[in-house]
């Protein structure tokens, strides 16, 4: 059988998905971890990974930080030019990187619209950046961040625990898969200790192809019983209202042009609840293949009602 790839390279180690592939992989005490920064980065980056310092318009520094590695995952922020991927996958193609897996996390590139009414073609052309070198390509598909999504409220999951309001589409019954970061993590870092190739599961089952988890299937209504079982409240406690998820899209869209901080998510989830948004995989989920236990959706939507009353934000550091 073969070994597992040991030669770990993040960028975006210190980030919302980078910091649990990062420690979940550390934990795992199988791989040499390394986070490649830009100079004077403020990023914190987790104890116990080798930092390397890039520039992004020196292809030369990306090959040096990038030869021996045999596997990048690229977490690029919103704020870096979209053309900076292109760069770091040529990059370690040239560096003889084995695999990338592409800054497309959470969403189902076989299963979202081409190109998608919200996220364009951005993640099409990052998986294609990596297809036009020959690299194969890794995409795990995890839906949503459940805490994320969960603790910023009324243009996300909906449900704005402190305010006790509620905004359903439809009725709020419709299914998605969603997962919290630690199964992020682990699931990644469960994906990178499998022998790279021979029987199933392997890595190699993986190219050029997602790999699905998730921690829970959840509705709008079940959320919202789990967090009024964490916070002892019913819906005679809530304010609840219940709209078409098309108007509410549309209601997003047209905010965009004013406020895209409130109408670009309020456009993506209320799509993502509608009968075209895609964003149930039950049928395609690889838990069992790498061996990850269910989650209890109630003990975690506790943490993150617990954290949300004593003010948590998840956009700032974490």
């Amino acid at each position: 059988m073969a070994a597992h790839l040991k030669n770990i390279a993040i960028i975006g180690a210190g980030g919302h998905i980078g910091k649990p592939f990062t420690n979940a992989l550390l934990k795992t005490n199988k791989h040499n971890v390394t986070a490649l920064t830009r100079a004077g980065s403020t990023s914190k980056i987790p104890a116990g990974v080798k930092v390397v310092e890039i520039d992004y318009d020196s292809e030369e520094s990306m090959i040096a930080a990038l030869k021996g590695q045999q596997f990048l995952v690229i977490s690029l922020g919103v704020l870096v030019p979209e053309e900076v991927h292109g760069k770091v996958v040529r990059a370690a193609a040239k560096a003889g990187v084995a695999y990338i897996m592409p800054n497309v996390h959470g969403v189902d590139p076989r299963g979202e619209g081409e190109p998608h009414p919200i996220l364009g073609t951005g993640f099409i052309r990052r998986i294609q950046d990596v297809e036009d070198t020959g690299v194969p390509w890794i995409v795990l598909t995890t839906g949503f961040w459940y805490e994320w999504s969960l603790a910023l409220g009324d243009n996300w999951y909906g449900i704005d625990i402190n305010k006790k309001k509620a905004w359903f589409c439809d009725k709020g019954h419709s299914p998605q898969n969603t997962s919290t970061w630690s199964r992020c993590g682990e699931a990644f870092a469960n994906l990178l200790s499998l022998p790279e190739s021979g029987a199933s599961p392997s890595l190699a089952e993986y190219k050029n192809n997602s790999c699905y988890v998730d921690s829970f299937v959840v509705t709008q209504r079940k959320m919202l019983d789990s967090v009024q079982r964490a916070t002892g409240t019913t819906d005679e406690d809530w304010e609840i209202t219940c709209e078409p998820a098309e108007k509410r899209y549309k209601d997003g869209l047209a905010e965009m042009q004013t406020n895209p901080r409130r109408g670009f998510p309020k456009a993506l989830y209320a799509h993502s609840w509608s009968k075209d948004g895609g964003r149930e995989y039950t049928q395609k989920l690889d838990n069992d293949k790498l061996g990850l236990k269910p989650e209890d959706l109630d003990a975690v939507t506790k943490k993150v009602v617990e954290k949300v009353q004593n003010g948590w934000d998840p956009r700032v550091e974490w």
